[in-house]
């Protein structure tokens, strides 16, 4: 029997934790684009888990490519199936620019550091070629591109595309490293540096373009833009997100703040996480409340009022309460 998603995403967080990452958990927030956030020395991860990737659509993977480029972090998600059928082991599948594998895949990449070579497509199952290595091997050998054309059954331009670094089926990479007797593909970098915006054809809405500024600012409900007004005219460059445990990510020169602003029985929800989050991201988290409140902090998480808020003349002012009243 398949375990449940609460005890499948259980195991992948203790999966990470042993190997050496530091790990909060986000997937009890709702709605949320990731459901782990996972450090380890400058690797940070927004994790997805998802039983069916079919699932994942242009909108969530947009969601969840924006708050990783926002961190920065690396956007990955872990499936089961793609439909009626599993994901195969050490394959990376993709999704509007998000890499996809299994959780096996992820257990050797973890544990063995075991890296896959092996990328799904629609046309079939491809790897990266290691050019440079594949352009070192062929004129080390006197072998013309025609030459290594013919042994691999396709054509001068295939293997010109090849020495520049280009994909190929599985099956022409199998003749070429049986020729030379020697491996010519790439792994895939996992935990690599997030993916750049993806172009306009794949963005949801066909334009490519990012959000205007002015959509970043506004989320819509007055009170929460006046808060956000108020952080961005402390010096704090403020970012709206979507679909984030957070409302808005402030940045200054050297500081990180995650910031949420709603009722106090929302902060009482969502500070545990918030607090692992901020820990995570290596940066700070403040929640907003409405209410008039006597506490400092709630679970780690500073807790502050508008009233509060008003009172710090700039972001350096308000980080610095803010570090006094976090927990540890």
């Amino acid at each position: 029997m398949a375990p449940s998603r609460e005890r499948w995403i259980g195991r992948i967080r203790s999966r990470l934790e042993q190997a050496g990452f530091y790990v909060a958990d986000a997937h009890g927030i709702r709605p949320s684009s990731f459901d782990l956030a996972a450090r380890r020395d400058s690797t940070l991860l927004l994790v997805k888990a998802l039983k069916n990737i079919d699932a994942f659509d242009a909108e969530e993977a947009e969601r969840l490519r924006e708050l990783a480029q926002l961190l920065p972090a690396t956007a990955i998600v872990i499936g089961q199936t793609s439909g009626a059928s599993e994901l195969d082991a050490g394959v990376v599948y993709t999704r509007y620019g998000v890499s996809i594998i299994n959780e096996e895949t992820l257990q050797e990449f973890l544990e063995k550091a075991l890296p896959p070579f092996l990328y799904a497509s629609p046309g079939g199952t491809f790897a990266r070629i290691d050019g440079d290595r594949l352009r070192e091997l062929r004129t080390g050998r006197g072998l013309s591109l025609g030459t290594l054309a013919s042994i691999a059954g396709v054509s001068r331009r295939a293997i010109q595309l090849y020495e520049d670094g280009a994909g190929a089926e599985i099956t022409v990479i199998e003749r070429i490293e049986q020729y030379l007797g020697e491996p010519v593909v790439r792994p895939a970098d996992l935990f690599g540096p997030p993916a750049p915006r993806r172009p306009a054809e794949e963005s949801p809405d066909g334009d490519g373009e990012a959000p205007p500024e002015a959509a970043r600012r506004s989320s819509g409900d007055p009170w929460r833009d006046a808060v956000l007004n108020q952080l961005d005219g402390m010096g704090l460059d403020i970012t709206l997100t979507a679909r984030a445990p957070f409302d808005a990510l402030g940045r200054t020169t050297d500081d990180l703040l995650l910031a949420a602003i709603g009722s106090l029985r929302t902060a009482l929800h969502r500070a545990e996480v918030l607090h692992g989050l901020a820990h995570v991201a290596e940066g700070h988290a403040i929640f907003v409340v409405r209410e008039q409140v006597h506490r400092a902090s709630i679970g780690g998480l500073p807790i502050l009022n508008p009233a509060e808020l008003k009172r710090h003349r700039d972001a350096d002012d308000l980080l610095e309460e803010i570090s006094e009243r976090e927990g540890p």
